[in-house]
C-alpha cells in the first residue's frame, strides 16, 4: 500500500505562482507514472501533467507555459509548479500514482486564485 501526502495549495492572488509538493510513503519502483489532477465544483476531475519515471511528461492544454512537473525519485516526491496562475486554475489538486495496475490518490489540497 501507498499513501500519498500532499503539499503546498492555498491562496493567491491571479499572476501569482504556489507550488505543489507530493511525497508517496515508500519507495515505487519503475515504471510509474506520477501526477497531478485537478476538480473544479460542478466539474469532472481533469489531468493537469503527469511525469514518468522514464522522464516524460505531459500537460493539459491550458497549463502549458505556465506549470512544470518534475519528479525527485531518490525522495519519491513529485512537484507541480504552478506560475501565473488564474482564476480558472481554482480547484482542489489530487496528487496520483499509477504503479503496478495500481491507482493511488491523495487527498487533494485547495488552490485558490483570486482576480
Amino acid at each position: 500500500q501507498v499513501q500519498l501526502v500532499e503539499s503546498g495549495g492555498g491562496l493567491v492572488q491571479a499572476g501569482g505562482s504556489l507550488r505543489l509538493s507530493c511525497a508517496a510513503s515508500r519507495r515505487i519502483l519503475s515504471p510509474n507514472s506520477m501526477g497531478w489532477y485537478r476538480q473544479a465544483p460542478g466539474k469532472q476531475r481533469e489531468l493537469v501533467a503527469a511525469a514518468t519515471s522514464g522522464g516524460s511528461t505531459n500537460y493539459t492544454d491550458s497549463v502549458k507555459g505556465r506549470f512544470t512537473i518534475s519528479r525527485d525519485n531518490a525522495k519519491n516526491t513529485v512537484y507541480l509548479q504552478m506560475n501565473s496562475l488564474k482564476p480558472e486554475d481554482t480547484a482542489v489538486y489530487y496528487c496520483s500514482l499509477r504503479w503496478a495496475n495500481k491507482d493511488y490518490w491523495g487527498q487533494g489540497t485547495q488552490v485558490t486564485v483570486s482576480s
